[in-house]
C-alpha cells in the first residue's frame, strides 16, 4: 500500500532557487538549474499524509467554483505529466491526494533526469528509487533511462544504487561525474544487462569497462562475457590506454558508436583490438589522438561498409595514405572529420571523391595542401555533399568553390572563414545553393 510520503522538490533542486519561478526545460524532460547557487540540499521527504490535501476533507465546492483542470480525467492528466521533468513530478505529487497518485504512475518514470553541480545527487537518486520501489520491492522495473551529467557530487555511491535498483536500465549518461571509478561502472554494466547506451565522457577515473568478478564466475562459458552495450562516449576519458581499449572491445562485441575524443593515449594498437572484436562500428571519433596514424586508419578501414562516420580531426600523423585506404574499403562513408590533418592534400581527396560518392559531410579544414583542384574533384563526384567546411585553407580560391556550388545544389552549409574568397564567388555560390548558409570573414558579403 502506497505511503503519502514524497520526495521533496529540494531534493532536487537547490534550496535558494524561487518556488515560483517555473524550472527551464531543455528538451524534452530535462530541467536546468544554475550552477552559482549556493547552499546544501534539504529535506529528504515530505511531511507526513495529513500535510496533503483530501477531496473528502475539504469543503466541497459547487459545480461554478470546481477549478475546470479537475475536470480533467486521468489520462489527460497523464498525458500533461508525461513531459514534466522530474523535479517538477516531485512537485506535482504535493498538491493533493489525486495527484499524488498520478504523478507516481510508473509508466511517468522510464526516465530520471537530474543536474546542477551542487545537488547532492547520490541521496536524490536514493530517495526516488526507494518511491519507485514500493510496488515492487527493490527493483525498478519501468525505469530504463538515468541522466545526471554535469552533477559533480554523483559518486559510486549513487551509481550502486542505480545498479542494485535498476536491472531494466537501457541508458545511462554521466558525463562530467569525475568522482565515479571503473568499480561503479563494472556493476552497472554487470546488473544491467540491457544497458546499450553509455556516456562516461569526462569521468576521468574511467580507464576500462567491464563486468565485476563475480559476474564473470557466474557466466558460463557458452554464454560468454560479453556486455550489451552499442553506444559508448569515452570522450576526454585522458587515461584510457590501449590495454583499457582492449578489454572494452574484448567484452562489447556489440559497439556501433564509439567516442574516443581526446584520449590522448591511445595509439594505432588500440585500433586493432577494436575492429578485432568490434566489426559493426558505424561511428567512431578519435579526434585529438595524437598517436594515431595512417597505419590506425589502415585498421579502420577493415570495418569496410560498415562505417557511416569518422572523425580524425587534429590527428597530425594522417596523411593521404590512410585516407586512400579508408576511401577504398569503407565506400559507404557519409561523414569525414579530417580537420588539422595538414598531410592531407588533393591526391586524398581525390581517392575520396572517387570511392565515396555518398558522402554528405566533409570537414578539411586547416589543410593548407588541399586546393582548388581536389575541390573541383570531389564536387565533380559527390553531388549528395550537404556540409563543406574549408576553414583556414589557404590555397582555396573562388574557383573551386564555384564548381561546389554549380554541382552541389544541395548544399547547406559552407565554412570559408580565413579563406581568400572574393565576394563574386559567394554570391555564386548563394544563387545556386539557395539553402546554403555560408560561414565566412569577408566583411563585403552579407
Amino acid at each position: 500500500m502506497r505511503t503519502l510520503s514524497t520526495p521533496s522538490p529540494a531534493l532536487i533542486m537547490p534550496p535558494s532557487s524561487s518556488s515560483l519561478s517555473p524550472p527551464v526545460i531543455n528538451g524534452r524532460g530535462s530541467s536546468t538549474s544554475s550552477s552559482s547557487v549556493t547552499g546544501e540540499t534539504v529535506a529528504m521527504v515530505h511531511s507526513p499524509p495529513g500535510s496533503l490535501p483530501h477531496p473528502q476533507t475539504q469543503s466541497h465546492p459547487t459545480k461554478d467554483q470546481q477549478a475546470l483542470i479537475d475536470l480533467l480525467p486521468d489520462h489527460a492528466f497523464l498525458q500533461i505529466f508525461s513531459h514534466l521533468s522530474t523535479n517538477q513530478l516531485c512537485r506535482c505529487a504535493r498538491v493533493c491526494h489525486r495527484w499524488y497518485n498520478l504523478a507516481w504512475d510508473p509508466r511517468l518514470w522510464r526516465t530520471i533526469r537530474l543536474t546542477g553541480d551542487l545537488l547532492n545527487v547520490d541521496r536524490s537518486l536514493r530517495v526516488l528509487t526507494r518511491r519507485l520501489c514500493q510496488d515492487t520491492p527493490n527493483v525498478c522495473l519501468m525505469l530504463e533511462t538515468v541522466v545526471v551529467s554535469g552533477c559533480r557530487r554523483l559518486t559510486d555511491r549513487g551509481l550502486h544504487t542505480v545498479a542494485q535498483c535498476c536491472p531494466e536500465l537501457r541508458r545511462l549518461e554521466v558525463a562530467g561525474c569525475y568522482n565515479i571509478s571503473n568499480e561503479a561502472v563494472f556493476e552497472v554494466v554487470s546488473l544491467c544487462p540491457n544497458l546499450e547506451h553509455l556516456d562516461v565522457s569526462g569521468c576521468s577515473k574511467v580507464t576500462c569497462i567491464s563486468l565485476t568478478r563475480e559476474v564473470s564466475v557466474k557466466l558460463s562459458p557458452m554464454h560468454g562475457q560479453q556486455i550489451s552495450i552499442r553506444y559508448l562516449d569515452m570522450t576526454d576519458c585522458f587515461a584510457l590506454e590501449d590495454e583499457g581499449l582492449h578489454t572494452i572491445a574484448a567484452h562489447c562485441t556489440q559497439l556501433t558508436h564509439l567516442y574516443l575524443r581526446r584520449c590522448v593515449r591511445l595509439t594505432d594498437e588500440a585500433l586493432r583490438y577494436l575492429v578485432i572484436y568490434c566489426p559493426a562500428v558505424r561511428e567512431l571519433s578519435v579526434s585529438d589522438c595524437r598517436f594515431i596514424s595512417d597505419f590506425g586508419l589502415r585498421e579502420i578501414a577493415k570495418l569496410e561498409g560498415h562505417l557511416r562516420y569518422l572523425s580524425v580531426a587534429h590527428c597530425g600523423r594522417i596523411t593521404d595514405v590512410g585516407v586512400r585506404y579508408v576511401a577504398k574499403y569503407c565506400g559507404r562513408l557519409r561523414y569525414l572529420n579530417a580537420r588539422g590533418c595538414e598531410g592531407l592534400t588533393d591526391h586524398g581527396l581525390e581517392h575520396l571523391a572517387k570511392s565515396c560518392p555518398k558522402l554528405k559531410s566533409l570537414d578539411i579544414g586547416k589543410c593548407p595542401l588541399v586546393s582548388d583542384a581536389g575541390l573541383e574533384l570531389l564536387a565533380l563526384n559527390c553531388f549528395n555533399l550537404k556540409r563543406l567546411s574549408l576553414k583556414s585553407c589557404e590555397s582555396i580560391t573562388g574557383r573551386g568553390l564555384q564548381v561546389v556550388a554549380a554541382n552541389c545544389f544541395d548544399l547547406q552549409l559552407l565554412n570559408v572563414q580565413d579563406c581568400d574568397v572574393s565576394v563574386e564567388a559567394l554570391r555564386f555560390v548563394k544563387r545556386h545553393c539557395k539553402r546554403c548558409v555560408i560561414e565566412h570573414t569577408n566583411p563585403a558579403f552579407f
